[in-house]
């Protein structure tokens, strides 16, 4: 996408009563309020069999969310109103749903503040349809139940946690559903399945980026940070989610398969 084509065209229109499908797929909201980048994106997305539906702020998307459910939310960050890192902080404590910013912000701390509040990954403008399309395929397949992998679908346990790798869910030990990113939950499997080894963070990053280009380094430990502050008693201390000097990061706790 060239500048010209993400230049800002203001309007009045209700995008979120256009929607677009060519036959069933994923199912992806975009919540864009220039009408120009958000049809780009749109049919760019219906062109790759997802079901589309745009929605031009905040309030449009929670009309939109009470409505259906979606695979996928692509969320702009200056929107007007709430802008989109109060929705992405709201909908995280809300939702597991996949969040992926798109912004015009380019600098590393934006970046860092974005997937501090919960999202799942995080595009810049200008950027190629193609690239985005690939970020969206890959955190579509980590958020979707493979028959390759029926083998490792028992729920598994580790102190009095529940962590249930075909719903996706985690659960504390009062049986409390807790909230978590993609990459959160994609890490924490990992974790668990690999209990008592040490990880590099270059084995991580294929985790929760799928091998994309250009992966944010950092993110891991963004991601083992929120993780820590949900799974230990003490996050500043942690316990089960030990930092490994010059290794990367092992988790210490006992898990058996359900």
């Amino acid at each position: 996408m060239t500048n010209s084509e993400i230049a800002r065209q203001r309007h009045p229109s209700d995008l979120s009563a256009e929607s677009r499908s060519t036959r069933q797929g994923s199912r992806i909201l975009i919540v864009e309020d220039d009408l120009e980048i958000a049809r780009m994106l749109g049919d760019t997305l219906t062109e790759n069999g997802m079901i589309v539906e745009i929605a031009g702020n905040g309030v449009r998307m929670d009309a939109a969310l009470r409505n259906q459910k979606f695979d996928l939310i692509v969320l702009d960050v200056m929107l007007p109103g709430e802008n989109g890192l109060s929705i992405c902080r709201r909908l995280r404590a809300q939702t597991n749903v996949p969040i992926l910013m798109l912004t015009a912000l380019g600098e590393e701390i934006d970046r860092i503040f974005g997937l501090e509040i919960g999202a799942d990954d995080y595009v810049t403008k200008p950027f190629s349809a193609r690239e985005l399309t690939a970020r969206i395929r890959a955190l579509l397949r980590r958020t979707t139940y493979a028959p390759e992998e029926r083998d490792r679908s028992k729920v598994l346990r580790f102190n009095g946690w529940r962590l249930d790798p075909i719903r996706r869910q985690l659960h504390d030990p009062s049986n409390a559903r807790v909230a978590t990113t993609t990459h959160e939950f994609d890490l924490l499997l990992a974790f668990c399945r690999n209990a008592g080894r040490v990880l590099s963070r270059e084995e991580l990053l294929g985790v929760t980026h799928a091998g994309l280009a250009g992966p944010i380094e950092r993110s891991v430990d963004v991601h083992v940070s929120r993780i820590r502050q949900k799974i230990e008693k003490d996050a500043r201390d942690p316990v089960l989610l030990r930092t490994v000097r010059l290794g990367g990061y092992i988790f210490t706790a006992t898990v058996e398969e359900a």
